[in-house]
């Protein structure tokens, strides 16, 4: 099986959205750059400097299926039932939504994170999984389900909003020296999580 890993990108003081819930200029490197990147399932390309371009190829091109909470698919009305990345969603919820797109590769798992991630995997095979920053991130680290971390530092402070590791309760966790790529407005850090 793949590992299961977290990507976001985050603001210098740990934040991946402001308290209304937007990005400001947390996304900006993904238009600044030369170099299109291209996803399976969104019509327009993001355009990001050479080294984020190999970064995300790179990083990309190994997920098999995304795990997010209810928030991000309202947020993002799921993307308009496209993944951005891999085959499959998996979408935490205490509460499905009614009628939404049948046809779309979105499952909602009722019964928690853990059985969200093991449903993901299945699909994923040696693919990874992807699991959202926020409050599924801090979940999935407290329960030991996590085994990288993908860290997009953008150059921006924002004082308050939604946390890249929620409100995170649980034992320390140590990580490896991250590899580092340096982009165009961004940082990005790539964290192996030490386990036992």
């Amino acid at each position: 099986m793949g590992k299961v890993v977290v990507q976001a990108t985050m603001s210098l003081d740990g934040f991946i959205a402001d308290p209304s819930d937007q990005v400001g200029p947390l996304f900006d490197w993904y238009g600044n750059g030369e170099v299109e990147v291209h996803t399976k399932h969104l019509p327009e390309p993001f355009r990001v400097s050479k080294a984020s371009a190999a970064y995300l190829g790179e990083a990309w091109s190994t997920i098999g299926a995304q795990v997010i909470g209810r928030r991000l698919f309202d947020i993002t009305d799921g993307w308009g039932g496209s993944p951005v990345v891999g085959d499959a969603v998996f979408v935490v919820t205490h509460e499905p939504p009614v009628g939404w797109r049948p046809d779309a590769p979105f499952t909602f798992v009722t019964d928690g994170l853990a059985s969200a991630v093991e449903q993901a995997r299945r699909v994923a095979g040696e693919r990874d999984v992807s699991v959202t920053g926020g409050d599924l991130c801090g979940q999935a680290l407290a329960a030991g389900l996590v085994d990288e971390l993908r860290v997009d530092l953008a150059p921006a402070v924002f004082g308050s909003g939604v946390r890249f590791f929620g409100d995170f309760v649980g034992p320390a966790v140590l990580l490896d020296d991250p590899k580092i790529v340096q982009g165009d407005r961004v940082t990005h850090l790539h964290y192996r999580v030490r386990k036992g």
